[in-house]
């Protein structure tokens, strides 16, 4: 099992282009799975059944995994048995007929408008990091990037004349998505009188957006700034990076943006930068966004 799953893992890696960190869940699930067959003295794929999968997710549920991991160890190991199918290795996959834990229909938490104004307008943007934090909060709800999109981003990826910026999203994809009046204003702003002030070149490898050390801000400090002001806001819903991505886009089709067009500004088409205005126009993704979003 051990060497199979060794070829699996590369195969994700130099053949499909995933990401170190999709890689990573991919092998720390598959392990998990490993581990439970050597319980059960299982080392050739050929010999795993249904049965023992069924198992494996019943002691999963009993060790209180919620649905969604469930449901991402339910494609690892998916997407494990395919790859050994169609290399022939088995001659059939035990997980094919069994059906995928089903999802809660809890659906993320979103902002309405007026509580995202509220937000945005709580930093002081009169000393370095007040600035640099309404930058951070502008570009957040006028691109709906993920977080490790906009902790990722460099000088180099703002084209802001265009009205524009490049992020690389999850598998290493690129895309680009339209940046509002409002959060290039902020950006320009933080540009010109708070970066300047957190960048040792040494340490701060042409990031955008720093922190007090010099060095680009994690997925941990971007937490914390949010969190800082919603509670300033006296918002009592609970607000992650995330959320200001939920509202991105629900602000967007609510205001009759086409779906479509969302979707590529969320970067969950798979196509890759080349591609991507074959499916639509650069002009009219930014047409969407300026005349669909609140501060477009």
């Amino acid at each position: 099992m051990e060497l199979f799953l060794k070829e699996y893992l590369t195969h994700l890696k130099l053949e499909k282009n995933l990401s170190v960190n999709t890689v990573s869940s991919y092998k720390n699930d598959l392990t998990s799975f490993n581990s439970f067959l050597k319980d059960k003295n299982i080392d050739d794929p050929s010999n795993v059944t249904s049965e023992h999968i069924s198992v494996f997710f019943k002691i999963l549920k009993e060790l209180g995994l919620s649905g969604t991991s469930s449901a991402r160890y339910f494609s690892s190991l998916k997407g494990f048995f395919l790859f050994l199918l169609k290399n022939k290795y088995i001659v059939k996959s035990p997980i094919e007929k069994l059906s995928s834990p089903k999802l809660s229909k809890k659906l993320p938490a979103v902002l309405d408008v007026a509580e995202v104004e509220k937000i945005l307008s709580q930093p002081i943007t009169n000393n370095k990091l007040g600035l640099r934090d309404k930058a951070i909060l502008e570009l957040f709800y006028a691109c709906g990037t993920r977080v490790s999109e906009l902790i990722n981003l460099k000088v180099n990826d703002l084209f802001l004349s265009d009205e524009i910026i490049r992020v690389l999203g999850k598998g290493s994809k690129e895309r680009l998505i339209p940046i509002g009046s409002s959060a290039i204003k902020w950006i320009n702003d933080y540009l010109k009188c708070s970066r300047p002030l957190l960048m040792k070149k040494s340490k701060s490898e042409n990031y955008l957006f720093l922190n007090s050390c010099s060095s680009k801000l994690s997925r941990m400090g971007i937490w914390k700034i949010i969190d800082r002001y919603v509670k300033e806001a006296g918002i009592e819903k609970e607000v992650h990076p995330h959320t200001f991505r939920h509202s991105f886009a629900t602000h967007l089709l609510e205001g009759g943006a086409d779906l479509r067009a969302v979707q590529e500004m969320l970067g969950h088409a798979d196509i890759s930068t080349t591609q991507i205005y074959t499916h639509i126009d650069r002009d009219y993704i930014k047409q969407v966004h300026k005349q669909y979003h609140p501060r477009g």
